[in-house]
């Protein structure tokens, strides 16, 4: 299958390549170049007229819940029968591939029998997708590991002894990265300590495994940074000085503004996000983008996530991510690449938001240009 005469953008700066084909063999790239020096000659070739069109590698969703519907209530979600959780995990599938989502991190899901044992929903989806195209490729993380008192339907631990024991357990289930909660009970401390933090990043790594950090305060994000964390997941409070040290380490930051955006939408029914009110849910908004802005100066690792299941957001609404970035003061090529490329980066996969020959068909075509306008990403007519 030839796609014909597109535009082609690789998220690494502002321009399009124009008049551009790619050819598809099976689920792969098998060439790429210019449309008027493409390969013709095959006798069972499909030539897809492509024209007024841009490609653009599989996009990269590096914060979801695979297995929760979102919506305004999406906590009371939670405590769903797990079989109807794995039904709304294979309609959130389909939408994400249909909207041009390729990849999927999910960074926490409740527990539930399904496959013959009890463990974490997220590693029921992802085993139950491999090697299916119409779903996305899933790394996933187990369920939440928090401080005991801070969230009900958690893996609650009382201290450092049992972080490490959760991680372990976490990783014995099968899970591909780890998820901290470093957040609360107590909004002014961090849950864990950084050595703490450590010495469950060191039994993660020993394992092969990366360790994220829902971190929505500067305490818990020092922490996570400190103990050596691959990621901070929202990263609502970030100083000069923490940014400036997750850049020297390498540290990404997972954004989700779309989040804030929904809950905005709402209003005082985000009270079930145990957010009080509309003014608080603003000014968490202003500090996430403050943070992004920040963090972006000084160097760190964006990538993009959309939270969907794990707020109001929805499968599939990654677009309005990019758009928020761009709102945060990056350019709008950089937005993209943090859900494309940058995510691969985040995730460890190297095809991951990338086209490349002899790669994976994973891409989509929209109409517009992405990199001078993210809400082309939404105006999407096919994918590979």
């Amino acid at each position: 299958m030839l796609y014909d005469g597109c535009a082609v953008t690789d998220a690494r700066g502002p321009d399009l390549v124009l008049d551009q084909a790619v050819l598809v063999a099976g689920d792969t790239i098998a060439w790429m170049g210019p449309a008027e020096t493409a390969p013709r000659e095959a006798a069972d070739l499909a030539v897809i007229d492509a024209s007024g069109a841009t490609l653009v590698p599989g996009m990269v969703d590096g914060h979801s819940h695979l297995a929760l519907p979102g919506g305004a209530r999406w906590i009371q979600h939670l405590h769903d029968d797990p079989a109807a959780l794995l039904a709304v995990a294979e309609d959130n599938g389909a939408r994400l591939v249909r909207s041009g989502v390729r990849w999927a991190r999910d960074v926490g899901a409740p527990r539930g029998e399904a496959g013959g044992r009890v463990r974490a929903l997220s590693l029921e989806v992802r085993d139950r997708w491999r090697g299916r195209r119409d779903r996305p490729y899933v790394r996933a993380a187990g369920t939440w590991i928090t401080r005991l008192g801070t969230l009900v339907g958690t893996v609650e631990v009382a201290d450092g002894d049992g972080l490490v024991a959760a991680v372990l357990e976490q990783l014995d289930d099968g899970s591909d990265l780890v998820k901290l909660y470093l957040d609360g009970p107590d909004r002014d401390t961090a849950p864990f300590t950084a050595a703490e933090v450590a010495r469950a990043t060191t039994a993660a790594r020993s394992r092969g495994a990366r360790v994220t950090a829902h971190a929505t305060t500067l305490h818990g994000a020092r922490a996570a940074v400190l103990g050596g964390v691959d990621a901070i997941e929202h990263g609502v409070e970030i100083d000069a000085d923490l940014a400036a040290a997750m850049a020297a380490r390498g540290t990404f930051l997972v954004t989700t503004h779309s989040v804030w955006e929904s809950w905005l939408t709402f209003g005082d029914t985000t009270a079930l996000t145990r957010f009080a009110d509309r003014a608080t849910i603003h000014d968490r908004r202003e500090r996430a983008h403050a943070s992004t802005r920040v963090a972006h100066a000084a160097g760190v690792r964006i990538a993009g996530g959309s939270d969907f299941g794990g707020g109001s957001v929805r499968a599939g609404h990654l677009p309005w991510e990019v758009s928020c970035l761009v709102a945060c003061g990056l350019e709008p090529w950089e937005a993209l690449a943090a859900v494309t490329w940058r995510g691969g980066d985040l995730l460890g996969e190297p095809t991951a938001g990338r086209v490349t020959v002899h790669g994976p068909a994973d891409f989509f075509l929209v109409h517009g240009n992405p990199v001078a306008d993210p809400a082309a990403l939404w105006r999407v007519w096919a994918h590979g």
